[in-house]
């Protein structure tokens, strides 16, 4: 991992003296890619009013192909948003959106509930896979905490390596497989903490939040709508179209100077005192895609010192273990806080685009 971030920092590096013209041309070339997901928004909003920078951070972490944790209260909409974004977007076989699936967790959840299993076929004389949900393009993993470690544990390699080991035989998942995991964090009994090992598998961990009260009481007076409408979602992005934006975000530029601040956030949290365990190189390479995809979505063609103040807390706060929770709230910010006023000094970028 370190030497894949030393490549990141190496080709940077080869740009860096012509910072102005790449962001003349990478600005007018992302605006044109990063409109095709306004129509993405638009469409999504349409249905759940008041979650546009939730959607942009869900987005963003799709486009950088990991996986999302959204941590909050029932009844917020996180359900009505995984199925919107997954009808918004159609795939290969399905005419009506990505192959979505919604998995229930619960205490007595077994593995071959995510997974499948084997059946025997009476008609061949032989067994058979029937596949689970995990095979699927979008996938509602809804209260996770809740159900035990031995099946969180049947994550683990669908999340990192994009395939399912059942006995000798290994599968290969969807190639667009994206995992909207959520928990509620008021209830204690019940659940299961997450594992170190499945938590760095989320890109993000966000909270989701209750919407403005203007927009919530337009939510009361036509909630009887909202079931049909989420029935009747336009599709207006393809497979293809994702894989695009995904190549597009990579090619988003990054500032030596931005690669350094990730280095050094990540390498603080390893040495300050409230904090027991510290990201890894890891860590440093899902921010900085993070990074490169939330400024697509955002429609630059660059990476600015906000994008680190918005999304450090969300890619790198759940990695951490910290000593008590007064450390929680604060350790990270204030190591964000320190970096970014070293690059407020330096005035990355003086054009403006």
């Amino acid at each position: 991992m370190q030497e894949e971030l030393n490549n990141v920092i190496e080709e940077q590096n080869t740009v860096s003296e012509n910072v102005e013209d790449i962001l003349t041309d990478k600005s007018s070339e992302m605006y044109g890619f990063s409109s095709r997901l306004e129509t993405l928004f638009t469409n999504v909003e349409d249905v759940l009013k008041g979650k546009k920078e939730e959607l942009k951070l869900i987005t963003s972490v799709l486009l950088a192909g990991g996986h999302i944790l959204i941590e909050d209260n029932p009844g917020t909409g996180k359900t009505v948003m995984a199925k919107t974004l997954s009808q918004s977007i159609s795939g290969k076989d399905a005419e009506n959106g990505l192959l979505f699936k919604r998995i229930q967790f619960t205490p007595d959840l077994l593995p071959m509930d995510l997974i499948g299993i084997h059946l025997f076929d009476d008609n061949i004389k032989e067994f058979i896979f029937k596949k689970g949900p995990l095979f699927s393009n979008v996938l509602l993993a809804d209260e996770i905490n809740r159900a035990s470690p031995k099946v969180q544990s049947a994550l683990l390699e669908c999340m990192a390596e994009n395939q399912i080991t059942v006995g000798n035989t290994t599968y290969p998942l969807e190639k667009l497989f994206f995992v909207i995991a959520t928990q509620n964090p008021i209830e204690i009994e019940g659940t299961y903490p997450l594992p170190v090992a499945q938590l760095d598998r989320f890109f993000m961990k966000i909270p989701f939040g209750y919407v403005h009260s203007d927009e919530e009481m337009e939510v009361y007076r036509n909630y009887q709508y909202i079931d049909k409408k989420v029935a009747n979602v336009e599709t207006v992005l393809n497979e293809n179209d994702i894989f695009d934006l995904r190549n597009k975000a990579e090619e988003t530029f990054v500032h030596e100077e931005i690669i350094k601040s990730v280095f050094n956030i990540v390498n603080h949290t390893r040495e300050h005192k409230d904090i027991v365990l510290g990201a890894s190189p890891r860590s440093g390479i899902i921010f900085i895609k993070c990074l490169r995809a939330y400024a697509l979505v955002n429609k630059r063609g660059f990476v600015v010192e906000d994008d680190i103040f918005r999304l450090a807390i969300p890619v790198l706060n759940h990695r951490l273990i910290f000593k008590n929770k007064e450390a929680k709230e604060n350790a990270l910010r204030n190591i964000v806080n320190k970096e970014i006023t070293r690059l407020s000094k330096l005035n990355l970028y003086s054009l403006n685009v």
